[in-house]
C-alpha cells in the first residue's frame, strides 16, 4: 500500500485503475473533468490498459460505456450536474438492463443561474432510476467506495449499476493523503467481472424490444429485489475490504457517537465532517448527540434509520438539496421509516455550495433539543437555515402537517 496526496477526482482515477477498467467514456464537465483527464493520460501512456472512448456529450458518455457494458467489458464513466441530466434516459436504460457498471458523480449545483459549486440537487435527482446509489464524505473513502462498487455492482444477487458521489470542489479538488492498495492486492479481492448476460452476434441476445406488460412488471420487481439483496452485499463487501485492506464504514450507515445518543445528526455527504464536530461540541455542552452519516441512499437503509428512531429523543436531517413543492429528499424519506417514532427536524442548507459551519450546525440542533425537551414532541418538516447575510430577513421554519 502506497500513501499519495490526492485530490478526490484524482482517488476516484485511481481506484478505476486498480479495478483494471476496461473501457472508459467521458465527456468534460467542471467539476468531474480532471477524472478522465487523469485516466485519458494513464492510458495514453500505457499505465492503464484500456480503452478510451472520446464523445461528443454527456448522453454518448454514458451510452457508449452501457453498451461496452452489455458486451463484456468492466466500465466507468463520470460526470456532474447538467451532464448527469444530460444522461437522465440512458441511466434508466442501464439499470434496467441489469447492467453492472460505475459512474463517478460530482455534485453540484444545477442552473440557471449557472453554479459550480456543491449541493446534491443532481444525485438526488436519480434515486428512482435502479441505481445504486453511494456518497462519500472525504477523499479516502471516494477512493474505497469506488473500488467496492465494482465488487457491489458485479455480484449476482445484484447486477445493477452503481453511482459513486464526491462533492464538488470541497472533495473533487481538495488533496488529503490517501492510502492506495498494491495493484496485487486488488487483483486478490476483486474477481474477474460477472453480468447475467452479454450482447454479441453469437449470442443472439437482445435488449430493448417491445415486451408483455406482465414481462415489464416483473422485470421492474426484480430489480427491487436486487436492491433489498444489495443492502447484505454492500454489508458483506464492506467488511471483507475492512479485512483486507484496514477500512470500512459501517456499511450502509456510519453512526459516530451513536452508542449513548438522545438525538441524531442524520446528514450525507462532506459536510458529515462539521456535523461531527457540531457534535462533539454539543456533547462538551452536555447534549448527548451522534451522527448517523447515510452512505447509500440507494438501497436505502431503512432498517438501520427506524432503529435510530425508536430510541431517540429527536432527528434533525440536513439536506443539501430539496423536492420542491415538498421537502428535503433526505428527510422524505428518514420521515417515510420514522414517522411517529420520535420528534422530527428537516433542514434546508448549503446550495449551491454556500457555507455551512459546525456552529450552524450545532445551532439548529441545540434549538431544536429545546423545543423537544419543552413541547415533549416536534414535527417540522422544513426549516431554512440561510446563508449568514440573509439571516433575520426570512423566517426558517415552515411547520406543515
Amino acid at each position: 500500500m502506497t500513501v499519495m496526496t490526492l485530490t478526490g477526482n484524482y482517488a476516484v482515477a485511481y481506484a478505476v485503475k486498480l479495478a483494471r477498467v476496461q473501457v472508459i467514456s467521458a465527456y468534460p464537465i467542471t467539476p468531474q473533468t480532471t477524472i478522465v483527464e487523469k485516466l485519458s493520460e494513464m492510458v495514453d501512456t500505457g499505465e492503464l490498459k484500456a480503452k478510451m472512448v472520446r464523445v461528443e456529450s454527456e448522453h454518448a458518455a454514458l451510452a457508449t460505456v452501457f453498451g461496452a457494458a452489455s458486451a463484456g467489458a468492466r466500465a466507468f464513466t463520470a460526470t456532474a450536474s447538467h451532464g448527469l441530466l444530460y444522461m437522465h434516459e440512458v441511466v434508466w436504460w442501464a439499470a434496467a438492463s441489469r447492467i453492472p457498471l460505475v459512474m463517478a458523480v460530482v455534485a453540484r449545483a444545477i442552473g440557471p443561474p449557472w453554479n459550480i459549486h456543491v449541493d446534491h440537487q443532481d444525485i438526488f435527482d436519480q434515486r428512482d432510476t435502479g441505481w445504486i446509489i453511494s456518497v462519500a464524505q472525504e477523499n479516502q473513502e471516494v477512493l474505497d467506495l469506488t473500488l467496492q462498487a465494482f465488487r457491489i455492482s458485479e455480484d449476482p444477487r445484484v447486477y445493477l449499476p452503481m453511482m459513486v458521489g464526491l462533492d464538488g470542489f470541497i472533495l473533487s479538488h481538495t488533496m488529503a493523503p490517501v492510502d492506495v492498495p498494491d495493484q496485487e492486492e486488488v487483483d486478490d479481492w476483486l474477481p474477474p467481472r460477472r453480468q447475467p448476460y452479454y450482447i454479441a452476434p453469437e449470442t443472439g441476445v437482445v435488449m430493448g424490444n417491445i415486451v408483455p406488460d406482465d414481462d415489464y412488471y416483473m422485470l421492474r420487481y426484480s430489480m427491487q429485489k436486487a436492491m433489498e439483496q444489495a443492502k447484505k452485499v454492500i454489508e458483506e463487501v464492506d467488511r471483507e475490504y475492512g479485512k483486507r485492506f484496514g477500512r470500512s464504514y459501517g456499511g450502509l450507515v456510519e453512526c459516530t457517537l451513536c452508542d449513548d445518543a438522545d438525538y441524531y445528526i442524520v446528514i450525507t455527504g462532506s459536510w458529515a465532517g462539521e456535523a461531527k464536530e457540531a457534535a462533539r461540541k454539543l456533547r462538551e455542552e452536555g447534549y448527548r448527540v451522534g451522527v448517523a452519516r447515510i452512505r447509500f441512499i440507494r438501497p436505502w437503509p431503512g432498517e438501520m434509520v427506524r432503529e435510530l428512531a425508536a430510541r431517540a429523543k429527536g432527528l434533525v436531517v440536513f439536506d443539501r438539496a430539496i423536492s420542491f413543492g415538498s421537502k428535503g429528499p433526505l428527510f422524505l424519506d428518514v420521515a417515510a421509516t420514522a414517522y411517529g417514532l420520535t420528534s422530527m427536524r428537516g433542514v434546508i442548507g448549503g446550495l449551491g455550495g454556500s457555507d455551512v459551519t459546525a456552529d450552524d450546525i450545532a445551532g439548529v440542533v441545540r434549538d431544536f433539543v429545546g423545543e423537544v425537551e419543552e413541547k415533549g414532541s416536534v414535527y417540522e418538516p422544513l426549516y431554512w437555515l440561510f446563508p449568514a447575510k440573509y439571516r433575520g430577513k426570512f423566517e426558517a421554519k415552515e411547520v406543515v402537517a
